[in-house]
């Protein structure tokens, strides 16, 4: 194979991570057939968006360098002629084969290769190591330094990895590693032959069924198709993932504009169908919080809640699954703030000193030593990271998420900090009425949403402010 094949290693640079919103900026390509480098290939690319400060200090490739540069659409052909017949080796390849492809469907282009990924082939080669990202390896195998973050640098990193692990393994264990890795994606024995060509290329949430429907797993990616590929690569990672492979019969599809959307779906569903292998975001029996009271002497004491009123989050501390995480929040708390065993709850309440306070971790609050405004300062100001967001909307807001790639748009009701339906025009959007049934709250919701409407991220989001709505009953777990 190593003679017989050509070998294209590849490294692209981009605006960003996200190769339905992000652009190419610069492609290298070194050929290797027969042991030796045959040519090289490489071009600057106009994005034709805008390169942030942080990736123009990463890569150095700023938006005056690419300015007068092709775009992707005018080195498509070349591109294409110096990739065809030969393997396609990057370094995690999943991010550059995925964004070549995206770059030829913006063109309206299919694209397809074999693919070889480095990552993989050091985890098969060195597995013993914790980490196979090109930093690792370069100082692991003492490789040559190279200008990181430049395409072709990252080449030539790549390359004499490449070229080590074939002078320290051989040629014959590197072949039958290359071949293992380059087994093409297929179709789980059970399932319709024509699946992968059925699934679409955009963001959305994927369900797979067995016997008798039984639903077997959701997942959610920002490509379908690609993400749903990778489950059958035939390189599994554990039995579980063998056996759910085994038993598809056939997959399901929900497709949205965006990203939260596919996230917000994905937790919804995986909360209400109760799929045989996601054991991770299962729905919370109960949640348990934190409230801060003031007692009859004046001192704050932490109560451990289950009564959670979805109207007045920014008077509760915390949101916990259990009275065990509630209970070694607050020990945490306690530690590195000196505050009293006794009215943070760990302590039974009985006359005299808590036990804090005989090792020096307690200022005497226990004993009405330490002035109570001081002591309740010290607490609002050590419980203060934890407490939940207040909704800063009079009403509820859709959050718009467009795909320019599919043409969707998807505007997400968001009230209180649960998504309570999805709509898909403005006009929709201002004829909204929440429908008589409940909806819940949910803690890895409820994560999300912050982090989308409050976070630094925010300014991706356009909010449209609603006028106010007939609430609808919360069910808090």
């Amino acid at each position: 194979m190593l003679k017989k094949e050509t070998f294209a290693f590849l490294d692209i640079e981009t605006t960003g991570g996200n190769p339905q919103r992000d652009r190419i900026t610069e492609i290298g390509i070194r050929f290797w057939r027969a042991g030796e480098v045959v040519g090289e290939w490489q071009a600057l690319l106009n994005p034709e968006i805008r390169i942030s400060g942080f990736i123009e200090r990463l890569t150095g490739i700023s938006n005056a360098l690419v300015a007068e540069a092709p775009l992707f659409a005018d080195i498509a052909d070349e591109l294409e002629r110096q990739l065809d017949g030969v393997i396609f080796v990057a370094h995690n390849a999943r991010f550059d084969y995925g964004f070549i492809k995206s770059e030829f469907r913006r063109l309206g282009r299919a694209f397809s290769a074999r693919v070889l990924c480095t990552v993989r082939l050091s985890r098969a080669l060195y597995p013993e190591a914790a980490r196979h990202n090109m930093d690792a390896l370069i100082a692991r195998h003492h490789l040559p330094q190279v200008e990181r973050h430049r395409a072709m640098g990252d080449v030539s990193a790549m390359l004499a990895f490449f070229e080590h692990a074939r002078a320290e393994h051989g040629e014959g264990v590197i072949t039958i590693a290359i071949q293992r890795l380059l087994q093409r994606q297929s179709t789980p024995s059970n399932a319709p032959a024509e699946l992968f060509a059925e699934l679409p290329h955009s963001p959305g949430v994927y369900r797979f069924y067995g016997d008798n429907d039984v639903l077997l797993y959701v997942g959610k990616s920002t490509n379908i198709a690609q993400r749903v590929a990778s489950h059958f690569s035939g390189d599994y990672q554990s039995s579980r993932g063998l056996r759910m492979s085994e038993s598809l019969r056939r997959v399901e599809t929900t497709q949205t504009a965006g990203e939260l959307g596919a996230l917000l779906l994905e937790l919804k569903q995986i909360k209400t169908l109760s799929p045989l292998y996601n054991r991770r975001s299962r729905a919370a029996k109960s949640l348990v919080s934190i409230a801060l009271r003031t007692q009859a002497d004046g001192y704050l004491q932490a109560e451990l809640v289950r009564e959670i009123a979805p109207d007045r989050l920014g008077d509760y501390f915390g949101l916990f699954r259990s009275k065990r995480d509630a209970r070694s929040a607050i020990r945490g708390i306690a530690a590195k703030n000196d505050l009293c065993g006794k009215w943070l709850g760990l302590e039974p309440a009985r006359p005299g000193p808590c036990f804090q306070r005989s090792l020096g971790r307690c200022k005497g609050a226990c004993e009405g030593a330490e002035d109570t405004t001081r002591y309740n300062l010290r607490m609002q100001i050590a419980f203060h990271a934890l407490r939940l967001k207040t909704w800063p909307w009079p009403g509820a807001v859709g959050l718009v998420e467009e795909n320019p790639d599919t043409g969707r748009t998807d505007i997400l009701v968001i009230w209180n900090w649960i998504h309570i339906a999805t709509v898909h025009n403005e006009q929709e959007l201002q004829d909204f009425q929440p429908g008589p049934e409940p909806v819940t709250f949910d803690l890895d919701s409820y994560k999300l949403l912050v982090k989308a409407l409050l976070g630094r991220d925010r300014e991706q989001h356009r909010i449209i402010q609603l006028a106010p709505l007939t609430q609808p009953a919360v069910l808090m777990p």
